[in-house]
């Protein structure tokens, strides 16, 4: 199973402003009882979208512009607090394809990168101005150049920044450690059936 080198991300953004937003608020330890991650991107910021009754809160997912978004543009120390991996599923099942924040917590980070979920970093200043691009005519077809390192928009581009560790996994479709595995198999195989110890 080869797969996908994800070189570029191209679509809507959408806004969510904030620093420190953590995992538990990204997606609610109460929605991790699934055996699967299939529906979690239903759940995904529900604590801060959501009210007890169920109504909508006022939040940018919740606006009707803003529902074909593929790009998650946020603060600062994003996906911070624990280390759930249900957190990133959550953005990917939602249908988010890459994020872009001012950096991000560290093994989050890493949760994403094995989805082959994008993880860019930009200064404070030009999310901003991507976020009042957007704001005014969410249409607007954002590019993340994961090789470049940049960020395309409008007529305009700003520097963001993918891992070296991260950004190599990506551009040669080495994100998933078990998809590796899986593909060298065959390999496995051969060896082992080489080795006189492990004959039948």
């Amino acid at each position: 199973m080869a797969l996908e080198k994800i070189t570029s991300i191209t679509g809507p953004a959408v806004y969510v402003p904030g620093n420190d937003i953590d995992t538990d608020r990204i997606i609610p330890a109460r929605f991790m009882k699934c055996i699967v991650f299939d529906g979690l991107g239903e759940f995904l910021f529900h604590d801060v979208r959501k009210n007890a009754d169920g109504t909508d809160q006022p939040h940018p997912l919740n606006e009707a512009r803003f529902k074909r978004a593929t790009i998650l543009l946020s603060g600062a120390n994003f996906g911070c607090g624990s280390s759930r991996e249900h957190a990133p599923q959550a953005i990917q099942k939602y249908g988010f394809k890459a994020v872009i924040a001012e950096n991000f917590a560290e093994i989050f980070l890493g949760n994403c990168t094995t989805l082959g979920l994008p993880c860019a970093t930009a200064s404070r200043e030009d999310i901003a101005k991507i976020a009042a691009v957007v704001a005014q005519e969410p249409t607007t077809e954002v590019v993340i150049e994961v090789v470049k390192q940049e960020v395309r928009f409008a007529g305009q581009t700003v520097k963001a920044e993918v891992r070296a560790s991260a950004r190599d996994a990506l551009i040669h479709g080495r994100w998933d450690p078990i998809g590796e595995l899986i593909d060298g198999l065959p390999a496995v195989q051969t060896t082992a059936a080489k080795l006189p110890y492990l004959a039948a």
